[in-house]
């Protein structure tokens, strides 16, 4: 890291959030007992942490080195709130706008949160676009888990009031509530300490980082099934499995095993076919 570039603690607003404990022991219990007939949690760890190598290596250089369209793809392919609406970025010409963007989202000379509204503001500002934050954020993220914290739309969106933050905030009316929480880098990292504190207090202590992603998919996939699918089934279908929102949100069920099809699709609705491999195989 160049001199100068490290971000600041005392740059980054850091909010107070009120969690509640109840909720986030329900969900815990729920992503332990559910991963069982997975093989047991730490296989989720370990996609995690494995789909974190593939996005490190893939974007090591991007700052110098334009990424490759085929490397895109298959990194869409895990990033579940992009691949689906990214088809019309899928072809050469098209892609020239997403390569020459990303070298500025690696660019450590602004803050995090001034890399993703660069990054956004190369792209129209419209309901349609909105994936494209969520592709900064997982890019920013997966490349380096350690720096940058899970930011997507589905952890805490505050013009929408809906999240992972909200279904754990503690208080006797939330649903009505708008809290009073904004979207920035400071938060999720704020968000991100409590849940690591509360799952070292609840004796884990290996791979922190990584399981404060899973249990945030958990929550989230536990709004899911409480809405039934209803407002999110351009994304989720209703499955029996409720770990498999889980899979979904984290992008681990990018792979169909056996098949070496992805659920990336192209323009024309056709499916992508990338190498045998699969970090779905360890949890499907």
């Amino acid at each position: 890291m160049s001199p100068g570039t490290a971000i600041q603690s005392h740059e980054i607003e850091r909010p107070v959030l009120d969690l509640s404990g109840d909720a986030l022991k329900r969900t815990l219990d729920q992503m332990i007992a559910g991963s069982e007939e997975h093989g047991g949690i730490e296989r989720y760890i370990d996609a995690v942490k494995l789909k974190s190598e593939m996005f490190s290596g893939a974007l090591a250089n991007v700052e110098k080195e334009p990424l490759e369209l085929d490397t895109f793809k298959s990194l869409c392919t895990f990033m579940s709130t992009v691949r689906r609406r990214v088809g019309d970025f899928l072809e050469a010409g098209s892609f020239g706008e997403i390569q020459a963007a990303l070298p500025t989202l690696f660019d450590e000379k602004e803050s995090v949160d001034e890399r993703v509204a660069g990054f956004c503001a190369q792209f129209p500002d419209d309901k349609r676009h909105r994936w494209v934050r969520d592709l900064a954020v997982e890019m920013l993220h997966n490349r380096d888990p350690e720096r940058i914290p899970l930011m997507n739309r589905w952890v805490w969106d505050a013009r929408a009031n809906t999240g992972v933050l909200r279904e754990i905030w503690h208080g006797d009316d939330v649903d009505h509530l708008k809290i009073p929480v904004n979207d920035r880098y400071g938060t999720f990292l704020m968000l991100r300490e409590e849940l690591s504190q509360y799952l070292s207090d609840n004796g884990f202590f290996r791979d922190v980082l990584y399981y404060v992603d899973v249990l945030c998919a958990q929550v989230y996939a536990g709004y899911i099934c409480e809405q039934g699918g209803s407002n999110l089934r351009v994304d989720f279908s209703a499955p029996e499995d409720p770990m498999q929102h889980t899979r979904r949100l984290l992008g681990l069920d990018g792979v169909r095993p056996g098949s070496g099809k992805t659920r990336l699709k192209s323009i024309d609705g056709e499916a992508f076919v990338i190498d045998e491999g699969a970090m779905l195989e360890q949890v499907d």
